[in-house]
């Protein structure tokens, strides 16, 4: 068994190496076939005019040979009548397995952008990607291309690439190869790059459905996403500080906790749930996502039920017993009959999709979810309002619930911004913001991002767990001694960290790619990822080592309400710091960049960046490391110092005596009452 299991890998990766680099094929392909047994995304709703539909097939058209244009033209019409989108599903490969190889299979010049091809095969591995045929990573919309053209054009233009040349990507489109120096990035990604006044969601549509532009969430465009494990330390260190700061309790033991979404991302609340020991339940109202989650092992029971699904959440608090209970049904209907019970929860939140209302992110109570899918495509102007009134609804029960002791916080997919919109009972009495708080507000921006620990990630490119292992013990090993030499302000953040690490491999996160998470500041990221170097040059790792983050950062990203929901000083919506990330990244080491518009809240509502950088064992790595990673970090310390939020002045003062060539503009404090009095004055 063992060998035809050897066998079979040898033939898959024989195919790939043999097809990856050949672009766009000789002869025609035959028509595809959607993939049985995978979850495919919902038809769009039709948004051009018979104009801007003969220029999107135009558009698409400009990848073949004109020759080929007879034949393809019906088929992108049915296409795009049909889903919305021309994805140019005959086009997708079908000689090999999408999933991340071990990067020394690849076909390429360079162990750099083998890395990179590991990583971008990942986010479209059917065990990870959300809608892997039509290029959709999580989200709901967040792609890693446009079409398979795009697919097939980079992976030629990877497999060919040198040290001294860069891959320009433009919202999945590669526009070209360029030459540059081995210090610069080997690949640029942008995604959703438009003028800010053509920022709205029915842009977004249009030029998706042009082929011009796409919503490359956070670190889908960016090929940085691992499966739901991307959030979930966040998540649990989450769950753990609500129950510290709002319940005054330090285990999360007989704490009940209720969410929705299981798609992609949020489906880390579930594992987080249950790592954290509450008694949980995560509605889900698509039926194959939830299985998927299930069968994955990060959600501990799956109920079709909404009592069924209460009573074990009830059973296991009363135990104290940690689970997470999938329910396969809509979250407005779960809120409304716990509170029909009057069942206590302790702890509340939401992470549906709502980036992405109109298209998948989030279902109307009522409707069934293959009718809401038929009125989403056929009638979108009565789905809008469905899901308008779904939302006062939801906001309803949730205010019912908090008014009998429920803490509840927004997990920063947009519920409190749409629920708003939609006309919620979600504003403060004075209208100066949400009822409710941002997880980043009260938890995760004092607690963590301001003191420069965040998302810090790493890929084990061989595809060995024994490598991940490794990677684990070493990252354990710098933590336990930078705690001896820790302040006394970071030693919880510490003693999280290091209790995440000795238990990562047994919590059985991996989904797809040998991949891990970990909060990390400046120093952890630095120290941690110096020792995975030196081991890949001794050989104690077999393979390259991918570093990177989510996009949900100290630095990544401006988002004013999620990432920078505690900056208060009126530049929350100012997105100079994810810009300067980008661009400082790209020239202190890092093997990709990415920017991004869109991810997380929604197109138009943030902008974010990312990066990855390619271990090797090499000095220029070790030199790269400790470049960008300073940078990374300490740009959005510096940024949240100057916003006067008082653990980041800490953090920031502590990096410039750690660094003598690192200078940071601190503020100087003004007296409140001095301001105050100031006008009472002039009044």
């Amino acid at each position: 068994m063992a060998l035809r299991l050897r066998q079979m890998r040898w033939c898959t990766t024989a195919a790939m190496q043999r097809h990856l680099a050949e672009g766009i094929p000789k002869t025609l392909p035959p028509p595809y076939k959607l993939t049985p047994g995978v979850d495919h995304v919902p038809p769009r709703k039709q948004i051009l005019t018979p104009k801007e539909k003969e220029l999107a097939l135009r558009n698409a058209l400009r990848y073949f040979p004109e020759e080929w244009h007879a034949e393809l033209v019906p088929e992108f019409v049915e296409e795009l009548r049909t889903y919305g989108r021309i994805y140019m599903m005959r086009f997708k490969p079908t000689e090999y397995e999408f999933k991340g190889y071990n990067s020394a299979d690849y076909p390429t010049k360079n162990k750099q952008t083998a890395a990179i091809l590991s990583m971008l095969h990942n986010v479209l591995d059917p065990a990870v990607a959300q809608f892997p045929d039509e290029l959709i990573t999580y989200g709901g919309n967040g792609a890693t291309f446009q079409n398979w053209a795009q697919y097939r054009i980079t992976m030629k233009y990877l497999c060919e690439l040198e040290m001294d040349q860069t891959l320009v990507l433009y919202s999945g489109h590669p526009h070209g190869v360029f030459p540059s120096s081995a210090d610069a990035p080997r690949l640029v990604v942008t995604n959703g790059m438009v003028i800010p006044n053509y920022s709205s969601q029915d842009d977004y549509e249009r030029m998706n459905a042009l082929g011009v532009s796409q919503f490359g969430q956070m670190t889908a465009g960016s090929f940085m996403y691992i499966g739901p494990q991307g959030i979930v330390h966040g998540t649990t260190l989450t769950v753990m500080n609500a129950t510290r700061l709002y319940l005054n309790e330090e285990s999360c033991a007989g704490v009940k906790f209720v969410t929705c979404g299981l798609g992609g991302m949020s489906g880390a609340q579930a594992k987080a749930s249950a790592i954290a020991g509450t008694a949980g339940i995560v509605a889900e109202i698509n039926p194959i996502a939830a299985k998927k989650r299930f069968d994955q092992g990060w959600c501990t029971h799956l109920s079709y039920n909404v009592d069924e699904a209460i009573d074990l959440m009830e059973e296991a608090a009363a135990e104290g017993r940690g689970i997470a209970v999938g329910y396969v049904g809509n979250v407005v209907d779960l809120w409304e009959r716990i509170h029909e019970r009057g069942v206590h929860v302790h702890l509340g939140s939401d992470q549906s999709s709502l980036h992405n209302p109109w298209a998948g992110g989030y279902y109307p109570v009522g409707v069934s979810f293959e009718d809401a899918k038929v009125m989403m495509s056929k009638e979108p102007e009565k789905f809008r309002d469905a899901v308008q009134e779904s939302l006062r609804r939801h906001a309803a029960a949730v205010n019912r619930l908090s008014d009998n002791g429920m803490h509840f916080w927004d997990y920063g997919n947009a519920f409190l911004l749409e629920a708003s919109r939609a006309g919620a009972d979600v504003m403060k009495d004075d209208k100066s913001g949400f009822k409710y708080p941002s997880y980043v507000e009260d938890i995760m921006g004092p607690m963590c991002f301001d003191y420069g620990f965040g998302p810090f990630r790493w890929v084990c490119t061989s595809g060995k767990e024994s490598d991940l292992q490794t990677t684990d013990q070493l990252a354990c090993e710098v933590l336990e001694q930078m705690i001896t030499e820790s302040p006394p302000e970071i030693q919880q953040q510490m003693k999280d960290n290091i209790a995440w690490i000795q238990s990562a491999m047994e919590n059985k996160m991996v989904v797809g790619t040998q991949a891990r998470i970990l909060y990390a500041d400046d120093e952890g990221r630095r120290r941690i990822s110096a020792a995975f170097n030196k081991a890949i040059r001794d050989g104690r790792i077999e393979g390259a080592v991918v570093l990177g983050r989510d996009h949900h950062d100290v630095s990544g990203t401006d988002s004013p309400f999620r990432e920078t929901a505690n900056i208060y000083d009126g530049s929350m919506f100012c997105a100079d710091m994810a810009v300067q990330n980008f661009c400082g990244d790209s020239f202190r080491g890092a093997t990709w960049v990415s920017l991004h518009n869109g991810g997380g809240v929604g197109w138009g509502e943030v902008i974010n960046g990312g990066f990855g950088l390619v271990l090797d064992g090499s000095e220029d790595a070790d030199r790269h490391l400790q470049n960008m990673l300073h940078w990374d970090v300490n740009n959005g310390v510096a940024r949240r110092a100057w916003a006067r939020n008082a653990p980041a002045i800490f953090a920031a003062k502590r990096a410039m005596d750690a660094n003598p060539k690192l200078t940071i503009t601190l503020p100087n404090l003004a007296d409140d009452d001095l301001i105050k009095n100031a006008f009472a004055k002039s009044a």
